[in-house]
């Protein structure tokens, strides 16, 4: 039997992350939950999710803090799954998930789409940097944090050197 690696114990962000969230039925628990259901039956019936593995992925979110619970119901014992502020942070992951598979994955066309709650304008998302500036591959190189171990630094400088051209500073799109 082969083991699990623990992503949650790497270094990388985006590996911890998917110890977090990574498993299908964890992202789709939160996009029923970002849509307001709360309660066990409503994600069972929403999913057609076996109640083993809801209760797994259910226990899974809560011990990460991506969705707590709040007794509803004292007899017989019932608990609500609530939105975190982790979980909320998550969102637009969601969001980018989505527009990347109406682009990607919608051979027959778009069967969902994003859009404003007051004017009803749909819309694609699109991730921006914190002064409004889309993100892509062009424009943005990854660096050592503060909290970047030896071995972080050195993965970025093999990485480095072998794709110097996508280390380089760029002066043209």
């Amino acid at each position: 039997m082969t083991r699990r690696t623990n992503f949650g114990a790497m270094e990388c962000p985006v590996a911890r992350s998917l110890e977090c969230v990574g498993e299908w039925w964890s992202i789709l628990i939160l996009r029923d939950a970002f849509q307001g259901l709360t309660k066990f039956d409503e994600f069972e019936k929403s999913l057609g999710i076996a109640p083993n593995m809801l209760t797994r992925r259910l226990k899974h979110l809560t011990a990460n803090g991506m969705l707590k619970t709040r007794l509803y119901s004292k007899r017989p014992p019932r608990h609500e799954y609530l939105l975190t502020q982790k979980s909320r942070d998550f969102f637009p992951v969601l969001v980018a998930l989505l527009g990347w598979a109406n682009k990607h994955l919608a051979s027959r066309g778009v069967s969902l789409q994003l859009a404003d709650r007051d004017s009803l304008a749909t819309f694609e998302p699109i991730v921006v940097n914190d002064q409004g500036n889309p993100v892509s591959l062009s424009n943005i190189v990854l660096l050592p944090g503060v909290a970047a171990s030896a071995e972080m630094h050195r993965r970025l400088e093999t990485v480095k050197a072998l794709r110097p051209e996508r280390s380089q500073k760029r002066t043209s799109v």
